[in-house]
């Protein structure tokens, strides 16, 4: 069917210049394609002069010619009142403002969504237009549940189906994964098991087409690795595409794959970040075809201070004007509009009562999270039978040699398509980087088969000394290491999982770590649950625990627990999960579990799905309408007095953010207790429901008086709990929040398999820095910017574990950190020229490659022969990386500064010039100019320089500071190498400070 289109159509066009010759021959075109019955006629009103002159045109050319009408509309905005933004959009894209945009504007509001009625009064004089209307409406019928999509097919040996390859690849691997040890029985049964559920649903390709990338990076000495749920899968472990044994450490494959789940799997691949990531991304598209394979889209959305320049520039404000507004939203969040002018853009001297900063105001709101452009997902690829292109829309990317679908994966996941994804991970190129060093020094390790109880690693771990070590160098990691001290790699998966890089459930993670250290006994719900609980010292850690708690306490089956946790996730209704508590304690009333026991239980399984916030609070409770502005009390949300469409989370930053509400239910009656925080704030809510503290997140039970809890001011803040005092049986009622980034379910431990998947690389960093420090610094080097230290810290780090670091040296060093074989001192690492700032890449390669034809004689043979700019040559003086050329600092400076002789004269291995009369350099002097040319020191700590002042202000060094005793007042002085300010100034600053012994961490009190 084909419509002639609106104002810019071909047909319409032509009438409008007058040429309807044209106008009848573009129509003769388009019905010999389409046929006669088959092509339309469009006419639209939009109540606009010109519009109706034209449309005459078009209605007297359909009946000159005998050819059906069609009445529509050309919405380009959902409601009336949305033109305003739709004329920041046009100048947005035109590039220009309402004042010089002219007839790119919209005429009217007309251009709406318009129902049958007005379409109806609209085109009450063309009833044959109207009824086509009607007819096309059902015969377009159109939906996007079946698009043909199909996942390609995998090259078999022949004779073979994909599932019989599938079943002897994975039985080759379980005997290479398992031998005749005491788990092999198991793991051949569970891997029936698991193909037999691959069969009937067909994915044995998928596994096959997963395979055959892992075996592509081993091939091409690619570092790989599975995690996520697939490393619930015994036929990952076996296939090789994961690293974790799922046997052994009894995960629930059903989290991974089930037929009642009715979602695709998810297996998700950590590769190098860089050139080998793109190696592999080139060889699925090299595979697979460039219009076979794609990579799926991110949709970049209007937000914060540039969409506040757009909205400016669009409405004609002037330049300063334009950066001032910019400069103040990143303060407003998202507040009552009044307010917002009032206080913020009448405290920055603006105006609030001009029209245009008012209509700033409003648009800039309303444009936040609306999507601006695409952009590439970080990995997800979507593979396919065919063309891609004839399921979903493609385009080529910025990137050269690649292909986005312009679909996000989360369109993706709906519409049945299957994502691989193959993710960058900083640390994947460390570790392959490592490896390669290692190799270079005569060793050999193999990841794959590295001793897994370490003494040497464990006592590290223990100790917190963690500087570049994977998931656990972050403060939290590093102040909670010394209390669980893992022993074992078990430990270590727990210890992945309990501190993430934003808060943690505390309610379960405290109570563990006291039971780790002996200061509580270890007791289970129910005896039948100590199998299950006995790792994790009787607290559940992990929603396989929680599952597996359901199976055997409940006589549940894998897939009905798997039922249970997606019944309580983000998604739940109250009838849902009534519906499955029911069947819960039905389960466990079968089994002779009740009373104490059956509610600790449900309460265990129930705590895990607390994703939505607020939880369980009563009906006058506020939360914020993130599209107005506007304080909404939930009950009126949940009776329909109110709607609200998003409200704002705490994401994984600690940053306040718009996320969409998919639901609000009541949750009956229940017994309720008052929070009052030091600032005036309150909130009334169950004993269960989490509030965020400074160790993570707490149930309220759990709060004591003076604990610190968030709250939200512009962002967020910390304030001090004043009172708890019940308060009596209340109605309670609950809002559930967009899934995965919602700031509770981003945060929450959901599944020790993604634990385990980091746990081995966090192991594998661990070991590598250990024994093979060296290799482990340089790559690292190599890497960065990555984890949470500058590398001045990690330098710092190296060289207090005896590791030697040498400085940048224009006749040694390479382009990247290098190893240097030190007598009778092992091997020392080498600065790469990219350490030094403002030197040109192609320049550093220049030096590289004029010293390989012949050593420099002088600065200025060097500068000559490799082209150096005189602001890079005096930069690499400065540092001192010209001393091997015969100079200190100074004098390197001093002749940096002599013009270079033109080619006519230079004399090749002449010396530099006069001497220079400039003093050398004092330490301080040289500290300095490191920093600033290369943002590393390798000279003594800027603190060493002030110990003397310092203790004499009895000021502790950090490795004074780690043995003094608990409540000791001390005074702490260090370089601040990380500032983490969670909310406004009045909030707490996290503070981790370096000294030459060490480094400690802080917390500095709001006044």
């Amino acid at each position: 069917v084909c419509l002639t289109g609106g104002a810019c159509g071909p047909l319409a066009r032509r009438l409008d210049a007058g040429d309807t010759a044209g106008a009848r021959a573009s129509r003769e075109r388009l019905r010999a394609i389409f046929g006669r019955s088959s092509c339309y006629v469009e006419v639209q009103r939009h109540l606009d002069r010109e519009q109706e002159r034209v449309l005459q045109g078009l209605v007297g050319l359909a009946r000159a010619m005998r050819v059906p009408l069609v009445a529509a509309n050309q919405p380009l905005h959902a409601r009336p009142e949305g033109r305003q933004l739709a004329d920041v959009f046009t100048c947005i894209r035109e590039k220009t403002d309402l004042d010089h945009a002219g007839r790119r504007l919209a005429v009217n509001s007309e251009r709406a969504l318009r129902g049958g009625e007005v379409m109806a009064q609209r085109f009450g004089d063309l009833p044959d237009a109207l009824a086509a209307t009607g007819e096309l409406a059902l015969r377009l019928g159109f939906t996007l549940k079946d698009l043909g999509y199909r996942f390609p097919g995998f090259p078999l040996p022949p004779g073979q189906t994909p599932l019989a390859h599938l079943r002897e690849l994975a039985l080759r691997g379980v005997r290479t994964r398992y031998g005749a040890g005491p788990l092999a029985a198991r793991a051949r049964r569970q891997i029936a098991h698991e193909l037999d559920v691959i069969g009937r649903l067909d994915l044995a390709g998928y596994f096959l087409i997963v395979w055959d990338l892992v075996e592509y990076c081993r091939a091409n000495d690619i570092l790989v690795q599975g995690r996520g749920s697939a490393a619930n899968s015994a036929v990952c472990y076996a296939l090789g595409i994961t690293a974790v044994d799922p046997v052994g450490m009894e995960l629930l494959f059903e989290r991974f794959l089930s037929e009642a789940r009715g979602e695709w799997p998810d297996i998700d691949l950590d590769l190098p970040s860089g050139t080998r990531r793109e190696a592999v991304i080139q060889h699925v598209y090299r595979r697979y075809g460039r219009h076979g394979a794609g990579m799926t889209a991110n949709v970049i959305t209007y937000r914060g201070r540039s969409a506040a320049r757009e909205v400016a520039r669009a409405l004609g404000l002037p330049r300063d004007l334009q950066d001032s507004l910019a400069g103040l939203v990143s303060a407003w969040g998202y507040q009552d509009p009044d307010e917002l002018l009032t206080k913020h853009l009448a405290e920055a001297g603006v105006d609030p009562r001009q029209p245009r900063i008012r209509a700033f105001a409003a648009l800039w709101t309303r444009i936040q999270d609306l999507p601006r452009h695409l952009g590439q997902h970080s990995g997800g690829m979507v593979i396919a039978a065919g063309r891609l292109d004839d399921v979903v829309p493609l385009e080529p990317a910025t990137m050269p040699g690649r292909t986005v679908i312009q679909w996000d994966k989360d369109d993706c996941a709906g519409l049945g398509i299957i994502k691989v994804d193959l993710l960058g991970l900083g640390m994947m190129s460390v570790l392959q980087d490592t490896l390669a060093f290692v190799r270079e020094t005569g060793a050999e390790v193999d990841l794959a088969r590295l001793p897994p109880d370490d003494p040497a690693v464990y006592r590290s771990l223990q100790e917190a000394d963690t500087i570049g070590v994977f998931q656990v160098e972050s403060r939290a990691q590093m102040a909670t290491l010394p209390r669980v001290r893992p022993e074992r790699f078990y430990d270590l998966v727990v210890q992945v999982a309990i501190i993430r890089p934003g808060p943690i459930v505390g309610d379960m993670v405290h109570p563990y770590i006291r039971r780790r250290r002996g200061r509580e006994p270890v007791t289970y719900p129910h005896p039948c649950l100590e199998p299950i609980l006995r790792r994790t010292l009787g607290v559940p850690l992990f929603q396989e625990q929680l599952l597996r708690m359901a199976m055997a306490a409940a006589g549940f089956s894998a897939v009905e627990a798997e039922e249970l946790r997606r019944a309580f996730g983000f998604k739940r209704s109250e009838r849902r999960m009534g519906e499955v508590e029911a069947k819960l304690r039905a389960g466990m009333a079968r089994q002779g579990i009740g009373g104490r026991a059956a509610e600790e239980i449900v309460h265990a399984i129930t705590s895990f799905a607390l994703y939505g916030f607020p939880e369980c609070v009563v009906g006058e409770t506020r939360v914020i309408d993130a599209d107005t502005g506007r304080w909404v009390a939930i009950e009126d949300v949940v009776r329909g007095r109110a709607r609200i469409e998003h409200t704002l989370a705490c994401d994984a930053d600690m940053k306040l953010r718009k996320r969409r509400v998919l639901g609000a239910t009541s949750s009956g009656r229940r017994m309720v207790y008052r929070v009052r925080t030091a600032l005036g704030r309150e909130i009334v809510a169950t004993a269960e429901h989490p509030l965020l503290t400074m160790d993570g997140w707490r149930a309220l039970a759990g709060l004591r008086i003076g604990d610190h809890i968030a709250a939200a001011d512009s962002d967020l803040c910390w304030d001090r709990v004043a009172a708890i005092e019940p308060v009596g049986e209340r109605e309670t009622f609950d809002l559930s929040i967009e899934g995965d980034h919602n700031f509770l379910a981003n945060d929450l431990v959901v599944h020790n398999s993604h634990a385990s998947s980091f746990a081995l690389i966090a192991y594998a960093s661990a070991y590598l820095k250990v024994h093979h420090p060296a290799a482990f610094c340089a790559a690292l080097l190599n890497n960065q910017p990555m984890g949470f230290y500058h590398p001045a810290t990690i330098v710092k780090d190296a060289q207090r574990h005896g590791q030697r670091v040498l400085p940048v040296d224009v006749t040694r060093s390479e382009w990247l950190c290098t190893l240097e074989s030190v007598e009778g001192a092992g091997y020392a690492v080498r600065l790469g020229l990219r350490y030094v700032r403002g030197l040109r890449e192609n320049a550093a390669r220049a030096i590289v490659s004029a010293r390989a034809a012949r050593q420099f004689a002088s600065v200025q043979d060097l500068a000559f022969r490799a082209g150096l700019a005189r602001d890079e040559l005096e930069t690499l003086a400065a540092i001192g990386a010209l001393a091997p050329l015969g100079a200190t600092r100074r004098a390197s400076l001093w002749a940096a500064a002599v013009p270079p002789p033109g080619p006519l004269f230079e004399e090749p291995g002449a010396p530099d010039g006069e001497p220079s009369p400039l003093r050398e350099m004092t330490p301080v002097e040289r500290l300095v100019a490191d920093y600033e040319g290369t943002g590393v020191t390798l000279g003594r700590h800027p603190m060493a320089l002030r110990r003397a002042a310092l203790a004499r202000r009895r000021v502790l060094s950090a490795r004074e500071l780690a043995a003094a005793a608990h409540g000791t007042p001390v005074r702490v002085a260090g370089s601040v190498i990380v500032r983490q300010r969670p909310g406004t100034a009045k909030g707490f600053v996290f503070l981790t400070l370096e000294d030459e012994t060490g480094i400690a961490n802080v917390i500095v009190t709001p006044p």
